[in-house]
């Protein structure tokens, strides 16, 4: 089969490697599509690593058919259409998954489609629902509102009832709007603590999805409510930052600090498993739908990348393979 391989941080060569055998536990899906995410350009950077044992190509998501069942796997069948989480390997034509990380093509998608789900759906997830306790008549704050994590966001918290404020450049602002975005904030030329308060008249955020890291991380204490939660999901705006918790405890306010790729299978497979039994109902019924920038074939995954680093994407990139 065909892989991206990593030969330097500006090099990435679609070359011929080993296929991938399924282990105890695990399928081999022959792939249609994978997501790209700011995860990946990392790792081409050599920022993040993926974890031991994981395959060493980028991709963290993925669609396509089963082509071969390991041992020990009773609820999948060889043809069927997945989709599914990964901890690396999506960008190749074949690449082996743990059958608790999969999930259903939804009604009405098809299969190339149904990459731009998982990772976002998970993340979302488990941070906003899961973790952080989001719940209806609430406010979420989303950072990033027309990344892949964001545009799910919005659509997600606004099924479960929730006031949506995101940040985005000026251009995105008339398609968050469309996916029910609430309030939208340039964050390039407004303040976005300021006008996140004034729209909840004084109140802040109860729940902030945050992709920045350490720029963010005072005003994101300054803009939360009472009993507000932050969750923290990207260090794009760097990775250290001095905490003032005299307002963090003023707020009664917590932090969490999140990533995905390196969780154990058991605790991925509880995520997938929640995804799949609270947000994949709203994707089938159409109430959630993915949000797709471009596709590019499999070989141009350079390009892929640097698109998503220039910032202009909305939504998610998929490589075709």
């Amino acid at each position: 089969m065909r892989a991206i391989v990593i030969e330097s941080p500006d090099s990435l060569s679609w070359t011929e490697v080993p296929d991938p055998e399924p282990a105890e536990g695990e399928v081999v899906v022959d792939v249609t599509a994978a997501g790209v995410n700011r995860a990946d350009t990392a790792q081409r950077q050599g920022h993040y690593p993926p974890p031991a044992g994981a395959s060493p190509y980028p991709g963290l998501e993925c669609s396509g058919v089963i082509s071969a069942i390991g041992p020990g796997v009773r609820d999948h069948h060889v043809g069927e259409r997945v989709s599914a989480l990964l901890a690396g390997g999506g960008y190749a034509e074949k690449v082996a998954v743990p059958a608790g990380q999969l999930l259903p093509v939804p009604q009405g998608l098809s299969v190339q489609e149904a990459a731009a789900l998982p990772e976002v759906a998970c993340t979302v997830w488990s941070n906003v629902v899961d973790l952080a306790r989001l719940r209806r008549g609430q406010t979420l704050l989303v950072h990033g509102g027309g990344s892949g994590i964001g545009t799910f966001a919005v659509q997600l918290a606004k099924a479960l009832g929730v006031t949506v404020v995101a940040t985005a450049r000026a251009a995105k602002h008339e398609a968050l709007t469309k996916l029910g975005a609430d309030k939208i904030i340039d964050y390039t030329t407004a303040d976005w603590v300021a006008e996140t308060k004034d729209f909840t008249g004084g109140r802040g955020a109860d729940v902030v999805l945050d992709i920045i890291g350490a720029k963010y991380l005072g005003q994101n204490i300054d803009v939360l409510a009472t009993n507000g939660r932050l969750a923290i999901i990207g260090l794009q705006g760097g990775r250290k930052a001095e905490i003032d918790l005299g307002a963090l405890l003023a707020k009664r306010g917590s932090i969490s600090a999140t990533t995905l790729r390196a969780r154990p299978v058991a605790e991925k497979t509880r995520i997938v498993r929640g995804v799949r039994d609270q947000v994949w109902p709203l994707v089938d019924a159409g109430t959630i739908k993915p949000v797709i920038d471009t596709t590019m074939p499999m070989s141009e995954a350079m390009a892929a990348h640097r698109r998503m680093e220039a910032g202009d994407h909305l939504g998610k990139i998929l490589l075709l393979a």
